[in-house]
């Protein structure tokens, strides 16, 4: 008999342009998420699909967003983990950390992310002002998220060999270049990365990587396919990128690829990609309800 699948949403977003601009949805093809997303309007849809537990992810660099997003996650039974921001290169980092744990929601805190595709020095993960930012993030039990380009793999497997006792989750997948049909050299850097037994992989933001408008299964699958190669389902995990899907495909929908492109998965590789991977990984407790 078979188990029903537990779905734990890694890797979404929420934003309130009365607060604050979102500096990135620039541009006509962003136009249509460029209004407020709410856990309100993620709810009914994660809902819907069997969502018991998502991870909610920064979207800016701006210190006061993370404090917000814990608030978020303290009243919320969707939310079982926060990713947050602080500035890795700031001297008193072990202290800002220590002071977002203590806030309510702090206990959700379960990682740090930086924008570092938007960095223009491809090895800015190897600065040593980051890596001793990397290292008092390891230092509080928390992971690191990963969001770069192709070009970036190569520092991050390396800035992952060089703090073996911080777990990185890559992003996106590494963002490959889906909508051009190819898979190097970001195939290349991706198995580099997931060859270091510290390293996660989000299986998440494939579909606005492909042509938006006329994208399928089969365009993604050879690079589903080549993720599930290297890093296997036990540190794989089912990311939605809400409400950016939004882009090029509806909640259920991105959901419905997953499961496809994870067809060849037994059911314990299935439940690892779609709920146990995050759970260890970051650490997340059961949902409130």
């Amino acid at each position: 008999m078979t188990t029903p699948l537990s779905i734990v949403d890694a890797h979404h977003h929420v934003w309130d342009l009365a607060v604050r601009g979102q500096d990135w949805i620039t541009g006509e093809e962003l136009a249509p998420i460029r209004r407020t997303f709410t856990l309100a309007d993620l709810e009914p849809e994660a809902r819907a699909a069997g969502v018991a537990a998502t991870v909610l992810v920064q979207t800016v660099t701006v210190a006061e967003e993370t404090p917000e997003f814990l608030a978020l996650a303290d009243g919320s039974t969707l939310v079982a983990g926060v990713v947050g921001w602080t500035d890795l290169t700031a001297p008193d980092i072990a202290d800002t950390l220590a002071v977002l744990r203590a806030l309510p929601g702090g206990g959700r805190l379960v990682g740090i992310r930086h924008q570092v595709q938007g960095e223009p020095d491809p090895e800015w993960l190897l600065r040593p002002d980051v890596l001793r930012g990397l290292r008092a993030v390891a230092a509080a039990g928390l992971v690191y998220d990963l969001i770069v380009r192709p070009r970036q793999l190569p520092a991050a497997a390396r800035a992952a060999a060089l703090l073996p006792g911080l777990t990185f989750v890559l992003d996106h997948a590494g963002k490959p270049p889906v909508a051009l049909g190819v898979t190097h050299p970001w195939a290349d850097g991706l198995r580099a990365l997931a060859a270091l037994p510290n390293t996660v992989c989000k299986l998440s933001g494939l579909v606005t990587e492909a042509d938006p408008r006329s994208w399928t299964v089969a365009d993604l699958r050879p690079y589903a396919d080549t993720v599930i190669e290297a890093f296997g389902p036990d540190r794989l995990m089912f990311g939605s990128d809400w409400p950016v899907c939004r882009l090029a495909a509806p909640y259920a929908d991105v959901l419905a690829a997953a499961r496809e492109l994870t067809d060849g998965l037994g059911e314990g590789g299935r439940q690892a990609v779609f709920s146990g991977t995050a759970r260890r990984v970051y650490g997340l407790r059961a949902p409130a309800g």
